[in-house]
């Protein structure tokens, strides 16, 4: 059988999908660490190239330019995998649909977070850093906010159908409650700057809500 011969494609394509795969995760491996390194602005495409060990073409082909590199660190770090996951088609949104009672759903999204944000918090700082001067940041922190806040309001009436949640609150206000408390910048400050584990943190988050928003 020649090396040209049609019937060998099947069994290197699955090799070179591999390969293509495991070249993106070093690359966006590479640009998180920088990123958390030394910042947006002073990391260039080049620095990601070298510390990934492949050339710039290759990062421009693998995922794009630099603004892409960041807007994929964002959804990768909350999906938890190698693509951006719908928030509809997370694990854990899943169990917050299927979970009853409306202390259970809060405790089951803060357990989420407690993993989510330790990833997810250094990039989306960095993003926020980078949205003051770069417009395509900017356009991407603004759609991420808009997205966060929206699935935050689905939140809420989830919770409001248990009936459980107080009456004097309306859903955009618990919508907007949830939405600050579960932010990178609050994370930062509770758990980088007064030395919380990540753990203490999403303990206190289920307990915060509770008491906040249940009757």
């Amino acid at each position: 059988m020649s090396q040209s011969d049609p019937r060998r494609r099947p069994y290197r394509a699955p090799r070179r999908l591999e390969q293509a795969a495991a070249t993106r995760r070093a690359v966006l491996a590479a640009a998180r660490e920088l990123f958390a390194e030394q910042g947006y602005r002073k990391t260039s495409v080049a620095d990601v190239a070298r510390r990934a060990g492949v050339n710039a073409d290759t990062i421009y082909a693998a995922v794009g330019r630099k603004p892409m590199l960041l807007r994929q660190l964002v959804e990768t770090a909350i999906s938890g995998a190698d693509e951006a996951v719908p928030a509809e088609e997370r694990d854990y949104v899943r169990r917050i649909r299927t979970t009853q009672g409306a202390r259970a759903k809060l405790a089951t999204y803060a357990e989420a977070l407690g993993a989510i944000l330790p990833r997810l918090a250094p990039i989306f700082l960095c993003l926020s850093e980078a949205a003051a001067d770069d417009p395509d940041c900017a356009s991407l922190w603004r759609e991420i906010s808009e997205r966060r806040a929206a699935n935050m309001r689905l939140f809420a009436a989830d919770l409001r159908a248990t009936g459980e949640l107080r009456q004097d609150l309306g859903d955009d206000e618990v919508a907007d409650i949830v939405w600050s408390l579960n932010s990178s910048e609050y994370y930062a400050l509770l758990v980088q700057r007064r030395g919380w584990s990540p753990e203490r943190f999403s303990a206190w988050l289920a307990d915060a809500w509770a008491r906040l928003l249940l009757t």
